[in-house]
């Protein structure tokens, strides 16, 4: 097993067709089908997703630096409809095309998969109210 440290990766893109993504294809597709044959997936919510998308361009080292305009997450399981896809960016994966989604509605959206109300009021260390997802609103489209 290749052990990677936090670096700035070169060469990203035999990097991640080599080495990153089988084995996360592998895991994924491996706990999603674990999850399915159990049946379990209806009660498991699976959430895998990044702080960050990549820019749409390739830096002098063949790499992607970080982007925070566009960017993609995978909902399986608990409370979501499988194969939905929701949204979509420009050709150059710079901007949102498509049914733009705030990490406010993301987090509204797994609130309510789980059975939470994402307007729930919560009170901070010093007794300041709250809303549980910082009014961000459920993506109703990819909930089951």
């Amino acid at each position: 097993m290749k052990v990677f440290h936090l670096q700035k990766f070169q060469n990203n893109f035999k990097e991640l067709k080599n080495t990153l993504l089988p084995p996360t294809d592998f895991g994924v597709s491996a706990l999603l089908d674990d999850l399915s044959k159990r049946g379990t997936l209806d009660e498991t919510l699976v959430v895998w997703m990044a702080d960050m998308g990549r820019t749409p361009r390739v830096n002098k080292d063949a790499g992607r630096d970080h982007w925070s305009y566009c960017y993609s997450a995978m909902l399986a399981g608990g409370g979501i409809r499988g194969g939905t896809v929701y949204g979509a960016s420009d050709a150059h994966a710079a901007a949102v095309k498509d049914n733009p989604v705030s990490p406010a509605d993301l987090c509204a959206t797994v609130y309510t998969a789980l059975g939470i109300e994402p307007e729930m009021t919560l009170y901070d260390r010093t007794n300041r109210p709250v809303t549980a997802s910082l009014g961000g609103r459920p993506i109703r489209d990819v909930l089951s």
